[in-house]
């Protein structure tokens, strides 16, 4: 292996000499075809997630899978992914992210191959648990390789081009389901949500191998074995319970297993902060949360994570079964809610964060989805069950700008000031945290939502008692979007004159 290919980009000489011109402007073209490889894998990831939600109950009816098979296709890969996160990010810092990438993409293709061919429900669970461990391995590498493949002053621009792939994948994924289970293509039913990956994640693994620089860790790290036992343990008493928690109607055992999360997570603390003391190889880099930019960004991205639990599946169940739409009726409602986010994650850092602050425009874009999240309320009273898809587009697409001008300034916020040996560790906390808040929303769900009809509704009054909870739900959407507000306070006040500093002078 040449140095070449074991050296970040970023860390080469600015200004080559004239005879590596050539050699340069080939690295140039490399690193941004690997961007474009590492933002296609994490699109496929967010799709994937997604997805299986509309095509339930084609799998439920031609599988013929129970109730809690079901739970556990979506749930079985939240979990793996989550538990995984961490693990994942702290191997591409010691193993190599390139490496580490590769076999999460080439595992993810692979699981889905065995999801779209499963003879039963058995096989397709066990097939999601593994795609959720290998997205767990592949994940936490994008932002990893973005951190180390380009300079500070151009990251803002590429998380700009990140928060736009994710709130493309929010969207698509259901409207992408809908499409392909409505097709039936060649017979195969829902088998087609899982075998779309297959093209995608072989054209990943052969173009990922060429382009992408390896990078790792600078100095020798070893994998820390108990914390990784530890991180999952906590991760599963707090997932677990959360996510199966309305399905088995709350049972006693759940609370604890909660509550305990919090003494192993305790001591996971204690015995990482041995670790880091003894061999300088801990598994979670607790000197990250010294960092004020990560501690803080840490904190908005978990409570932001709860808000996307909470509104995603509500706003699903709302229009499928509160309103009655079919699942490509309600994925083409979301297409303006998609657009929107993409336009303003590709604003935000590109042109507002360099004009009046990170911190500003994070706190303009909670209190402008804040206001869309009110503005849907309001419409959603005013029209009732009788609301049309197009009466839905403004309050969308002012949601959607909102979470664009968070997306992209909050990732480029966190890693700011992150060591490069510890991009992987950081990247996987990032990315838990994310899981983590999802996974809480979710369980709120019950209570916010579900937790607001009558179990023994009459079949007439079913409609308008998700309409209702819908607009319960989203006020408390609104709530937890001031609370991040709020939070964002934290954050390193940069002003615009000092983001302007730091960038190169034409650029």
């Amino acid at each position: 292996m040449t140095s070449t290919e074991t050296t970040p980009l970023s860390a080469r000489p600015a200004t080559p000499a004239p005879d590596d011109g050539a050699r340069a402007a080939a690295g140039d073209r490399r690193r941004w075809f690997a961007l474009a490889i590492v933002m296609t894998a994490a699109f496929m990831d967010l799709v994937d997630v997604t997805i299986v939600n509309v095509a339930i109950p084609s799998i439920q009816r031609d599988a013929g899978a129970s109730f809690s098979q079901i739970q556990w296709i979506t749930a079985g890969y939240a979990l793996a992914f989550a538990a995984g996160l961490i693990t994942g990010g702290r191997l591409g810092d010691i193993h190599g992210r390139k490496r580490l990438f590769l076999i999460g993409i080439g595992g993810f293709t692979l699981a889905s191959a065995l999801c779209g061919f499963a003879a039963n429900p058995e096989m397709l669970v066990a097939s999601r648990i593994l795609q959720g461990g290998m997205a767990a391995m592949m994940v936490p590498q994008v932002l990893s390789i973005v951190h180390a493949t380009f300079p500070a002053h151009e990251r803002g621009k590429v998380f700009g081009l990140f928060g736009a792939v994710v709130g493309l994948g929010a969207v698509m994924g259901p409207l992408l389901g809908a499409l392909l289970t409505e097709w039936n293509l060649f017979g195969l039913e829902w088998r087609p949500i899982f075998l779309i990956n297959l093209p995608v994640g072989i054209a990943g693994l052969i173009l990922g191998s060429r382009f992408i620089t390896e990078s790792k860790a600078p100095r020798a790290l070893k994998l820390d074995l108990v914390g990784v036992a530890l991180v999952t343990l906590g991760l599963l008493m707090l997932l677990y319970p959360l996510t199966r928690g309305e399905e088995l109607g709350w049972p006693a055992w759940g609370f604890v297993s909660m509550s305990g999360s919090i003494g192993v997570f305790s001591g996971l603390v204690a015995y990482e902060k041995k670790k880091a003391a003894r061999d300088g190889s801990p598994l979670v880099e607790l000197s990250l949360f010294k960092v004020k930019s990560f501690a803080a960004g840490i904190a908005v991205q978990t409570v932001f994570g709860v808000a996307l639990g909470i509104f995603f599946l509500v706003w699903t169940l709302y229009m499928q079964i509160g309103l009655g739409w079919s699942p490509l009726r309600a994925g083409l409602t979301g297409v303006p809610f998609s657009i929107a986010v993409s336009v303003a994650a590709g604003m935000s850092v590109r042109k507002l964060v360099p004009r009046v602050g990170g911190r500003n425009v994070l706190q303009a874009g909670a209190l402008v989805m804040a206001v869309g999240v009110l503005l849907y309320l309001w419409e959603s009273e005013r029209y009732g069950l009788g609301i049309a898809s197009w009466q839905m587009a403004l309050p969308l697409v002012v949601m959607g700008a909102g979470m664009g001008l968070i997306f992209a300034p909050l990732t480029d916020t966190i890693l700011s000031e992150v060591p490069r040996e510890h991009a992987g560790s950081a990247s996987g906390l990032i990315n838990t945290v994310q899981q983590m808040g999802n996974a809480l929303g979710l369980g709120l769900v019950s209570v916010v939502f579900f937790g607001a009809m009558d179990d023994h509704l009459a079949p007439e009054r079913v409609g308008a008692a998700f309409v209702d909870a819908f607009q319960g739900a989203l006020g408390w959407v609104a709530g937890v979007m001031g609370l991040i507000f709020l939070l964002m306070f934290a954050l390193p006040g940069r002003g615009a004159k000092a983001v302007k500093e730091a960038q190169p002078s034409g650029s």
